[in-house]
């Protein structure tokens, strides 16, 4: 559905004529297939619209008027940084989509350790201005690629640093919002012009409406800039590495240490992570290579640290004595890394790790500690760079379960069940990777171990473009897991979320669908209250259906409906 002439020009006056387009080639390169990250499905008739025109601001006050545009004309809009998912894509015929790109300023203010950034200022760049203070900041475990603003103001954004850091979200301070009737908010001391320093005042603070606890995905306007809180760098100020394109290796990092951790139970697993978290001796902590699959990690890391061996090598490589052996170790494992702030600091971290470890039996994966493999590891875990392993085994992957965040014992002792059930649909049919069914990855807690464990994110690798892959992947997330997350967690599946932002058609949905799927969950008055946040802020409905609500007047004619019955 294409702009009027009026609303286009109107549009070109606004960002110029180099930053607004309209053409066929460049609309449909603004289109996902929602598959990965979204709600399993693949792409058949799954794409999600092309959008009318795309546009690239360049100001807060472009993005201003530009929303002032789209509520003059009516015309949805969608904001979009690094285009990591279907998250960050248009859902409605005739939507603008408004990519950032042109947005990626980074101040650093080491008096205060805030960095003040824009929409596409990326974690790995805003780590590296940091990094010159003697500060950093967390990497989430999307990956250094992507917006940090995004991740603060739209998700949890946890990560392998987390632990150290805290995740995205308990790192937001000030924000500049552009709201969706065009108006823009600076909240905290910025909205006093004391600076950005500190989120809670003196200055307004709507931080419950801009994200909550998982965000307003782009419905509420669109966040201009902001400032979150960084955290120590013991490192130099630029990290010196070597190597070549894909494996690369820190050099002089002599105050850190990598090790892989191993247990012979998760009960041994769980007891280590948490008094590791109570002596602060992580500066990263994360169960990553799992998502390779536990019967093929350990041949994995052999290929992806060694530029000699491709993936054809995999055969040979799982009948390796070495391998096997390494694969055994690190049947049960997490990563870490430790940092010291000083010499001795290093030195009492590291007896005490070891004293940890003799307590719940565990032991250092002897692999991992070969030089080069620790070098590799610190670039890695420090950065956070090579997402595109993700999709290695068949060019799609979908994360599912998500077991319990909260109890980490109970997370940890429910893998060995989830993973049976994952292996069982292994087997039954080239419809999925065959890795060992434990596939569990994600971080080990926020902000010195605190707030949620890993959401125990079991990577499950189908071919997107194989439709007999997508549909049986779908039906084992919607029967046996669904199955076993309401079982034993009492919660749903962790992509039925994703499914209800958005249409099988790749489309968002209506307000009517909302009503029909929300009315009668538990919990229903948080939809009505988002649909009354929503009613106030953005009447227009101007924003996408990753905000959730359902309207009261439905629920109480749900209601008396269920009463009747």
């Amino acid at each position: 559905m294409a702009l009027s002439r009026e609303a286009y020009k109107a549009f070109e006056a606004v960002v110029g004529k180099r930053n607004i387009s309209e053409d066929t080639a460049i609309c449909e390169t603004y289109r996902c297939a929602a598959a990965q990250s979204s709600a399993h499905y693949g792409p058949y008739n799954h794409r999600t619209p092309m959008p009318a025109a795309v546009l690239m601001p360049g100001s807060t006050e472009e993005v201003q008027e530009i929303i002032r545009l789209c509520n003059k004309y009516k015309i949805h809009y969608k904001a979009s940084t690094t285009f990591w998912s279907s998250h960050g894509f248009i859902g409605y015929d005739g939507c603008i989509q408004l990519d950032m790109r042109r947005m990626k300023k980074i101040i650093i203010d080491p008096k205060n350790k805030v960095a003040i950034i824009e929409p596409y200022a990326i974690a790995a760049t805003v780590q590296a201005e940091a990094m010159k203070y003697g500060l950093t900041c967390n990497i989430p475990g999307v990956g250094c690629s992507s917006s940090v603003l995004a991740n603060t103001a739209g998700w949890g954004g946890a990560g392998p640093s987390s632990v150290f850091t805290g995740n995205t979200v308990e790192n937001l301070l000030c924000v500049e919002w552009v709201l969706p009737n065009g108006e823009v908010a600076v909240t905290g001391t910025a909205g006093s012009n004391d600076g950005w320093f500190y989120g809670e005042g003196p200055g307004p603070s709507v931080r419950c409406i801009l994200r909550g606890a998982g965000g307003t995905c782009g419905e509420m306007g669109v966040c201009t800039r902001m400032s979150i809180k960084l955290s120590p760098w013991p490192g130099p100020k630029y990290l010196p590495t070597s190597g070549i394109s894909g494996i690369y290796y820190a050099e002089g990092l002599d105050n850190f240490r990598y090790y892989t951790l191993c247990f012979p139970t998760w009960d041994d697993w769980s007891g280590c992570v948490m008094k590791m978290n109570e002596h602060n001796l992580m500066y990263t902590g994360h169960r990553q290579f799992s998502f390779f699959g536990r019967d093929v990690k350990a041949a994995f890391l052999r290929i992806i640290t060694n530029p000699d061996l491709q993936l054809c090598d995999l055969p040979e490589l799982m009948a390796d004595p070495e391998v096997i052996k390494t694969t055994e170790s690190m049947k049960i494992e997490f990563h870490t890394v430790i940092a010291g702030l000083s010499k001795r600091d290093l030195e009492w971290k590291e007896e005490a790790l070891d004293a940890i470890l003799k307590e719940f039996h565990g032991w250092k994966d002897e692999w991992s500690l070969r030089p080069e493999i620790q070098k590799y590891m610190l670039t890695y875990f420090i950065r956070l760079g090579h997402k595109n392993l993700n999709y290695v085994h068949c060019g799609a992957y979908e994360g599912h379960f998500g077991l319990h965040r909260n109890n980490q014992i109970l997370s940890a002792r429910l893998v060995e069940p989830a993973a049976a059930i994952k292996r069982e649909f292994e087997e039954s049919g080239p419809w999925n990777a065959k890795v060992g069914g434990d596939s569990a990855m994600g971080s080990l807690g926020g902000l010195g171990g605190g707030g949620g464990t890993m959401g125990w994110e079991f990577f499950a690798s189908y071919d997107a473009h194989d439709k007999k892959s997508v549909e049986k992947t779908c039906e084992y997330f919607k029967g046996p897991v669904q199955d076993f997350m309401t079982k034993n967690c009492g919660v749903t599946e962790m992509g039925s979320g994703q499914e209800n932002s958005r249409r099988p058609d790749g489309y968002c949905w209506t307000q009517e669908d909302h009503n029909r799927k929300f009315a009668g969950m538990p919990g229903t008055n948080m939809f009505a209250y988002q649909w009354q946040v929503r009613e106030k802020f953005n009447p227009n409905h101007l924003g996408s259906s990753y905000y959730q609500t359902c309207d009261p007047e439905y629920i109480k004619e749900f209601k008396a409906r269920q009463a009747k019955k």
